[in-house]
């Protein structure tokens, strides 16, 4: 595997942060190389007798992933090319249009190495589905839970990997009532495709629970979840025409062009049409 050092970014440093977290180490799962992260590495080193360095090469990855082997059997739940062919020809797409797609959105991952699906938990949509549930947010709001509970977006709250779980409990123990936490979990974006939670009967599924039960099964079902949304909300005719700007505002919204989205987007499209 490549070599991960102090300011090295991207999706195996977010992976080695994953790894890291299984085994105890409380960092972010930012994609970010940082002191933190490049602290937890040092003291793993130090404590499985390897070279204290700091730099995740062969033998600090081979360790890592003896260590986290029982967090790994994963395979039975990854979407295989035929997944991908049968959603293309069901949706009328190109499949170098689903292959972008799908490498984009959550890089290509709908699971994190605990098995569970990845989450983002969202504050400011807490707030909305507590109001919508009959709930005034302003009254549970404190200091306490200011990470948790918000009135407008902010990404200052975001953990990432398997601590986002831990702010979706604590969101959803904040009152005990069941309604308090079934709007937690329709504040989370769920698997490959981030699709929140709030558009589970929209998209046909029975409930918010029975929406993200289907989110834990299999990355299929992640696929699923993302055709249902597609097709409910008109992005699908933007995927077809390959119109990767509309696609991006109708499934991110208007501020995808900070991300440069609708670029990363045709970028993915180009080489997987140069590589069916």
């Amino acid at each position: 595997m490549q070599t991960v050092k102090l300011k090295s970014r991207g999706p195996l440093v977010s992976y080695l942060q994953e790894l890291l977290g299984k085994l105890g180490y409380q960092i972010p799962t930012t994609g970010y190389f940082g002191e933190m992260t490049d602290s937890a590495v040092r003291d793993f080193q130090e404590k499985n007798n390897l070279v204290v360095d700091g730099e995740v090469a062969i033998k600090t990855w081979t360790v890592l992933i003896d260590k986290t082997r029982p967090a790994l059997t994963l395979g039975d739940k990854f979407l295989g090319e035929q997944d991908l062919k049968a959603f293309a020809l069901k949706h009328q797409l190109e499949l170098p249009a689903v292959k972008a797609v799908n490498e984009v959105e959550s890089s290509g991952k709908g699971f994190l190495v605990d098995g569970r699906p990845k989450i983002l938990f969202e504050g400011h949509i807490f707030w909305r589905q507590l109001e919508e549930r009959g709930f005034n947010p302003r009254l549970i709001s404190n200091p306490s839970n200011l990470d948790v509970l918000y009135s407008k977006w902010t990404k200052a709250h975001y953990l990432g990997g398997t601590r986002e779980y831990d702010r979706l409990e604590k969101a959803a123990n904040l009152l005990p009532d069941p309604k308090v936490r079934e709007a937690a979990l329709a504040s989370v974006s769920w698997g490959s495709y981030q699709i929140m939670g709030f558009h589970a009967k929209k998209l046909g599924y029975p409930s918010v629970q029975g929406f993200v039960d289907e989110m834990y099964l299999h990355e299929r079902n992640q696929l699923e979840a993302f055709g249902r949304y597609i097709s409910a909300f008109g992005c699908v005719t933007h995927l077809r025409n390959k119109n990767w700007a509309g696609f991006a505002k109708c499934y991110n919204g208007p501020a995808y062009a900070q991300n440069k989205y609708d670029i990363k987007l045709a970028q993915a499209y180009q080489k997987h049409l140069s590589h069916p």
